[in-house]
């Protein structure tokens, strides 16, 4: 665990994935959960910070892949938090699993049609609109990137000045869009980041390592070609 900015924490969930818990108003906002084994993670690790189950309220999806969601309905059981997603992506989280239109290529295609990458199905509890503030959570707002699924969020913890990424951006020792073939519209991602707000001072990926502080300026130089190019 590592505290990002304040009221806002890292958890790596593996050693390729992560989650990330946001102080709020009336308890904790958990924003993605990840892969099966995820929730005995992150339990373990609210225990550290001397908390209980019952205080995450509230379990924000970014969009609905597995390694996102495939732990999200062992997660809720175990909390009683309610599961939020974009509208957009709420049919594949009750489905289980990616369609054949999610990914726009064929190796993409291929890979959702293993058994071992689709999830016990979730049917949401709340769903969740683009410049939406999310009730409880001390200023996250939601932000629709649509590009790498249809439904992609960015949350955008305003206090803070953090954004939380999910996969519309990936951090794996260097920022990039992520692989096209596994995004449902790759040509929309570009457009999608240039909603994200000025004046970002962190940020939080589901895979890679987050960036603040000084090296917040390797963000704002990615980002720069991008938004320009929606101008």
């Amino acid at each position: 665990m590592h505290p990002l900015a304040p009221g806002v924490t890292h958890i790596p969930t593996s050693k390729r994935d992560n989650a990330f818990l946001v102080d709020g108003d009336d308890g904790l906002t958990l924003v993605d959960v990840g892969w099966a084994k995820a929730p005995g993670v992150l339990l373990a690790a609210l225990a550290e910070l001397g908390r209980k189950p019952g205080d995450i309220k509230r379990i924000v999806l970014t969009h609905a892949h597995p390694d996102h969601v495939k732990g999200a309905a062992e997660l809720r059981e175990r909390t009683g938090a309610a599961i939020l997603i974009h509208q957009a992506d709420a049919a594949w989280l009750e489905a289980g699993r990616v369609p054949a239109e999610g990914r726009s290529g064929a190796v993409g295609r291929l890979i959702d049609r293993i058994p071992a990458l689709h999830w016990t199905p979730v049917t949401p509890d709340g769903l969740l609109t683009d410049d939406q503030l999310i009730e409880g959570s001390d200023g996250l707002r939601v932000v629709h990137t649509p590009g790498h699924t249809p439904g992609h969020i960015v949350l955008v913890h305003e206090p803070s000045r953090t954004v939380l990424l999910g996969d519309a951006v990936f951090h794996r020792g260097e920022l990039a869009l992520g692989p096209a073939a596994l995004a449902a519209d790759p040509q929309l991602r570009g457009g999608s980041l240039a909603k994200l707000p000025q004046g970002i001072a962190a940020a939080g990926f589901a895979h890679g390592a987050p960036l603040s502080g000084p090296d917040i300026s390797t963000f704002h130089a990615f980002l720069e070609p991008l938004t320009a190019d929606q101008q």
